[in-house]
């Protein structure tokens, strides 16, 4: 009984890690004037629509100010195995910094 209620914890805590991830995603789109769902899609043209993405993007939970670093966007997608999502952000930030 425990050994379940660990493993869990653990699937709860990776879920809630993604949807920090996904958020963070969100933000830095926002920030640079760049549509999340576009940028998804372009990334992952065989997918249908994310629903986390997609409800992320409905909530409003005062991120506006959050500033997140172009690395780190990086970084961030990578750690959760968003190699093809990376490489498409990293496009538009070569496209904005050159």
């Amino acid at each position: 009984m425990e050994f379940k209620s660990i493993e869990e914890q653990i699937i709860q805590k990776y879920k809630d890690d993604e949807n920090l991830m996904i958020r963070l995603f969100v933000q830095w789109c926002v920030n640079h004037q760049l549509n999340p769902q576009a940028l998804y899609q372009q990334a992952y043209p065989e997918q249908r629509a994310n629903p986390a993405l997609k409800e992320v993007m409905e909530s409003d939970d005062g991120f506006e100010e959050l500033h997140i670093d172009n690395e780190t966007m990086l970084d961030v997608l990578q750690l959760f195995g968003n190699d093809d999502l990376a490489f498409v952000v990293a496009d538009e930030i070569a496209k904005f910094t050159s």
